[in-house]
């Protein structure tokens, strides 16, 4: 992240969480003209500077906006999540088209390793508090029976997602999903790191490694049984899923021994995990299968891969191929080949290649007609951005004929070869890379609308967004990518000899036992060993005047006939107060037989829940209502005085 003048907004000490949320309006805007402009496109350091300038606005508006949303997310003093159980991440506050009013195991644990990355970086109590509520909540959880299994086999530990008071969601669903039980285990063991590092090992020791040590024995025993994969449709065997279980074990290990527990097994099983973690590198193309040992059609060009390489960050590994870290030849080749793969979408079409686009899960995707997501576009600048990091720190650059192909985009004809950082190469390649990792935050700029608001994806034919509001992921990932880009990198989590591939790779497991963990309450007062760093006590001063209220533009997908007018319908008298013939019409200026979308704004008191629903009026004055449930919304309470929403008919 050098080049950012924000390391003293950016520090989380600096940030208070009762704070008005600012958005920069202006930022966006000229990004969307630049984009549109394609300035972003054009060689040359002053457009370059133009970029960097444009996108440090943004990200030093949108950075706080998300961190606060994020948090708004979490249960149960969080703005949207007060119904939600303390420490219980709710994916989304959308609680219909689609409903993810609930709280994934994979999602949660994601969203607590930024924010646990975030205050190992820089203290902050209200953080601790969180993420305290997060560990004792994950320990209530492990011990609810549900359809996956019960604890007394672990087999319960692979369920994917529960309701957001923590009880079992016992509805039919893609289960197992053996990334979860992985992915929690990281984010605890890093709090455990900064308990033991700052004194408190009695803490870590009684109370979070006995939730750790569940989920490392589950997957010491279930690593090497399919599964479904991180987006919930493929079972067989993940990439993501796999590398998570490697870096869960190798750093069980390494806390076992800090907390002198036996942690044999974890040291026994991680190596053959990474064994098979290389046979999903596909040596003739170039690139990872993101999911094998199924049959679903899809050549395996997926975000999953991207997302597995910035997830196992290790600035220590440097360009470790065995682990595929972001700035190794693997994963720069891959990087490339799933960045191209989705060049398709209407919205990235005349962007060549060796230029950032908007990305989502998989080219074949159908899901809401497959479309770009916010998170997957944010992942393709964060590893670059991590790449840039590890050939600065090295001072050099290395290309093999794997990683070829993508170095040719910034460097024609570039030969395999070290270039050293006094090379011309080195500074050239350097500098296009950070260009192009600008260029996918610049994406995610331009259809960000301007309250901040980021939901699940956007739309690929206009950039409109879609599917679920307020996605905490989606907050998590621009959270983690801006880090990045300002040089904030994560903990090191790989111990010697943890990228060792064995001469043979067995299917070795190891059954485990588990026992419910029942000290959950942490002491009181466990600060740094350096002392609490100073806070302001004088209240924070907002830059802008919250507004009291907001312009909500809303978007429904519905396929209408000529002479049927969509409106909308609710329970606050600027939507009619469920009257049709006082509600308000939608135009349809935006509708194309491939983006069948009405919309229409209406001026809503800010921080208003409301509810509402769409009715479809025939020509002959018939009134045809969308099915239940209602949809719910509450107005965005912020200095931005504009909001969208984006719906489909139910």
């Amino acid at each position: 992240m050098d080049g950012r003048a924000l390391s003293s907004f950016w520090n989380t000490s600096s940030v208070s969480f009762a704070q008005p949320i600012m958005h920069g309006l202006g930022s966006v805007l000229l990004l969307g003209t630049l984009a549109a402009q394609k300035v972003l496109g054009l060689p040359g350091t002053s457009t370059q500077c133009i970029q960097r300038r444009n996108i440090d606005s943004f990200v030093s508006s949108e950075g706080p906006i998300a961190l606060q949303k994020l948090l708004c997310n979490i249960g149960s003093d969080g703005c949207e999540a007060q119904s939600a159980a303390p420490g219980a991440v709710a994916a989304s506050p959308s609680t219909s088209n689609p409903n993810y009013w609930y709280t994934w195991t994979r999602d949660s644990a994601l969203v607590f390793k930024c924010l646990v990355d975030r205050f190992t970086h820089s203290y902050d109590s209200n953080l601790q508090t969180l993420i305290q509520d997060y560990i004792a909540a994950q320990a209530k959880l492990q011990g609810v029976s549900n359809p996956s299994g019960s604890l007394s086999d672990g087999a319960g530990l692979a369920e994917p997602k529960f309701n957001v008071d923590l009880s079992a969601f016992t509805g039919p669903w893609g289960r197992p999903q053996r990334d979860g039980p992985a992915l929690r285990a990281i984010a605890m063991i890093s709090y455990a790191h900064w308990l033991i590092d700052n004194g408190y090992i009695d803490t870590a020791s009684d109370i979070v490694w006995p939730v750790v040590q569940n989920d490392l024995n589950y997957v010491a025993q279930y690593w090497n049984q399919t599964g479904f994969d991180l987006w919930e449709e493929v079972n067989g065997s993940s990439f993501f899923t796999v590398a998570s279980q490697h870096r869960s074990l190798v750093e069980g290990g390494s806390l076992a021994a800090k907390l002198s527990k036996d942690g044999s097994v974890y040291s026994q099983v991680a190596p053959q995990i990474l064994c098979f973690l290389q046979t999903f590198w596909v040596s003739s193309s170039g690139y990872i299968n993101s999911n094998i040992n199924q049959n679903n059609g899809r050549t395996g060009k997926d975000v999953n891969s991207i997302l597995t390489s910035i997830h196992n960050f290790d600035a220590a590994l440097g360009c470790d191929t065995s682990t595929f870290q972001p700035c190794s030849d693997k994963a720069l080749s891959n990087h490339k080949v799933v960045v191209d793969s989705f060049r398709f979408y209407s919205i990235n079409k005349g962007i060549s290649e060796g230029k950032g686009v908007a990305i989502g899960r998989y080219s074949e995707d159908v899901y809401y007609n497959g479309n770009p997501w916010y998170l997957a576009t944010m992942a393709a600048a964060e590893q670059l951005y991590d790449a840039l990091h590890i050939w600065k720190q090295q001072g050099s650059i290395t290309v093999t004929r794997t990683s070829q192909a993508f170095f040719g985009d910034f460097v024609p004809n570039i030969a395999p070869g070290t270039y050293s950082s006094d090379s011309s190469t080195f500074a050239t390649v350097v500098q296009a890379v950070m260009s192009y990792a600008d260029e996918f935050v610049a994406i995610v700029a331009k259809y960000t609308p301007s309250s901040g608001a980021l939901a699940e994806q956007f739309d690929k034919n206009n950039g409109s967004p879609l599917s679920a509001r307020d996605l905490t992921w989606s907050y998590a990932s621009l959270l983690t990518a801006i880090d990045r880009r300002a040089g904030i990198i994560p903990p090191p989590w790989a111990s010697d000899g943890a990228n060792q591939i064995p001469g043979s790779c067995a299917g070795k497991t190891v059954a485990g036992s588990y026992t419910s963990a029942t000290a959950t309450s942490f002491p009181a007062n466990q600060t740094p060993k350096t002392g609490v760093p100073p806070t302001s006590t004088a209240p924070a001063q907002p830059t802008c005047t919250p507004a009291m209220s907001v312009a909500v533009t809303f978007r429904e997908t519905v396929t209408t006939q000529l002479g049927q007018t969509i409106k909308i319908v609710g329970n606050t008298a600027e939507l009619g107060n469920w009257d049709t013939s006082r509600a308000v019409a939608l135009e349809a200026s935006e509708y194309t037989a491939d983006n069948n979308v009405w919309k229409g704004t209406v001026t809503l008191p800010a921080g208003k829940a409301i509810e509402y629903k769409f009715v479809n009026v025939q020509a002959d004055g018939t009134v045809v209502w969308e099915a239940d449930p209602n949809h719910s919304y509450t107005v965005p309470k912020t200095c931005a005085t504009t909001a969208s929403r984006a719906d489909t008919w139910q």
